[in-house]
């Protein structure tokens, strides 16, 4: 990722809206969990929006996510799942 006159930061992720509680739901639903979701006050400096403006990188890096959200937890869920049995 290397720009000629150029110095970061730089925002990178999916600029898909996706609050917490949805991300949770999802979660449950692909590993298959029984978890129940626990609702706590927000934190005073907790963000309100959770999407990225990646303007900067697809203008200096020419960069977009090529993975979706849905993938992405998807491989997530994987990769952790994997740690699980490679430890048994």
């Amino acid at each position: 990722m290397e720009c000629e006159d150029f110095t970061g930061p730089v925002n990178l992720g999916n600029p898909t809206e996706t609050t917490i509680v949805e991300f949770a739901h999802r979660i449950i639903q692909l590993t298959g969990s029984t978890s129940k979701i626990i609702y706590k006050d927000l934190p005073a400096d907790d963000p309100k929006q959770r999407q990225p403006d990646i303007s900067l990188a697809q203008q200096k890096l020419d960069w977009r996510p090529t993975v979706d959200v849905e993938q992405g937890l998807k491989k997530t869920i994987d990769y952790f799942a994997s740690l699980l049995t490679q430890g048994r």
